[in-house]
């Protein structure tokens, strides 16, 4: 039996009907609906009210877009990720993450340093962007897939440098403390909050106008391409970067076993034969392939991607903090300038810790030129000079050129973000 051509038209009809319909329903929903609670470990169901406050989907997807920034810190080991995180760490109402892919890296792949497998690669970045997603949504619990031991009724004591988080380690996420009560330092957080309540983390996070995370586990910014396209999401990235020599001479100080020929080397005036260059030369390629990206200007970062030198930042930091705050659109609060004041002016002694913040900003840029030998120096130059050249870092010839700080290694650009 044929069906006669208005039977046909009808059901074409019905069918447009029915997808334009499933379209908008997911599109009036939040990012990611309330994670079901798992009956053998959740205290969710324990307590209806909270789980009807946790879960409300009352966030629709025009609120999200139009009241939160999402801020990506994309940044090197050693390249001053720590400092510019406490620029966003600071802002009452900017909820701060540090580094939460580590928990990614040594779940699924704990050698990955050492790793040169592509497919290594694409499994981390497959699972880090997950996680990124459901973070900028406030969905703390997708972290407890990554956390070893597995948290208990949502709560852990081994989130990945917890007190370097403002939001973690203050009311209400920690209970013990009152409202009156300052901010911990990080080494206090763990010792005076207790375990990490993660469902305290995620209605902290919900509460906030912003989400910023800050990671060194993401190689370039074309990695981040579907989360920056994400209609979902407005995420903006902030590139970070750093003189490749003083990151080297940075990492030499810190990670002395790994870099143990670099600083024989050093010591020495003699190269290793068996010398891991990769430990430098990935740096450089990783800068290159994603500064390149950054400066072409693809449509998809057109209003997404800010460059910032390390050294720029150092040595005009209010200035430079309010550009970031600018290109991001989130008014600079007084808390971020007061602690730019206070951690921007230390002395020799105020930076032992490895990962200290509070130093003489201007001092720490130009340090590495007395830590390396010219020897090293120049080879880093020779390795690194596309990336050099790229970013305005200026050679030096000699030894006596790169001990004199009266000669600037580092040339006066403007890296204006991409609108």
């Amino acid at each position: 039996m044929q069906c006669s051509w208005k039977a046909v038209l009808l059901l074409a009809l019905a069918s447009i009907a029915i997808q334009y319909t499933a379209i908008r329903t997911f599109t009036a929903k939040s990012f990611h609906s309330c994670p079901i609670p798992n009956p053998v470990n959740c205290s969710l169901s324990q307590d209806t009210d909270a789980a009807d406050k946790l879960c409300d989907e009352s966030p629709t997807f025009a609120y999200n877009l139009s009241r939160k920034t999402h801020v990506l810190i994309l940044a090197t080991t050693r390249s001053g990720s720590s400092f510019v995180g406490q620029l966003f760490n600071q802002h009452f109402d900017v909820f701060y993450l540090f580094e939460p892919l580590y928990h990614v890296q040594y779940t699924l792949i704990p050698k990955l340093t050492q790793s040169k497998s592509t497919t290594d690669r694409r499994v981390m970045l497959g699972a880090s962007r997950d996680l990124l997603r459901s973070l900028y949504d406030c969905d703390l619990y997708f972290l407890e897939n990554y956390i070893k031991p597995q948290p208990i009724n949502h709560t852990t004591d081994r989130l990945f440098r917890r007190g370097a988080s403002k939001a973690l380690c203050s009311p209400p996420v920690c209970e013990s403390l009152g409202a009156v009560d300052l901010h911990l330092e990080e080494g206090d957080c763990v010792k005076k909050c207790g375990t990490l309540n993660l469902t305290l983390a995620t209605e902290s996070c919900r509460e906030h106008g912003h989400v910023a995370i800050k990671t060194v586990r993401v190689p370039e910014v074309s990695d981040l391409r579907a989360l920056v396209e994400d209609p979902r999401l407005n995420l903006k990235v902030i590139q970070l970067v750093r003189d490749p020599r003083g990151i080297l001479a940075s990492r030499s100080e810190t990670f002395r076993d790994t870099y143990r020929l670099w600083r024989i080397w050093d010591g020495t005036g003699r190269k290793p034969f068996n010398l891991d260059v990769t430990q430098l030369t990935t740096v450089c390629e990783d800068f290159w392939n994603s500064v390149s990206t950054g400066l072409n200007r693809p449509p998809w970062l057109k209003g997404k991607y800010m460059l910032v030198r390390y050294e720029d930042l150092a040595r005009n930091p209010m200035k430079k903090t309010e550009e970031i705050y600018d290109f991001l659109g989130i008014p600079m609060d007084s808390n971020v300038e007061r602690w730019i004041q206070n951690n921007t002016r230390g002395d020799r002694s105020s930076s032992k810790h490895k990962y200290g913040t509070v130093r003489n900003s201007a001092a720490t840029a130009e340090k590495w030129r007395f830590r390396l030998s010219y020897e090293i120096v120049a080879f880093t130059q020779h390795a690194c000079q596309q990336v050099l050249a790229q970013l305005g870092y200026k050679t030096a010839s000699s030894e006596e050129e790169l001990k004199n700080l009266s000669i600037s290694l580092v040339e006066e650009r403007d890296f204006l973000p991409f609108s």
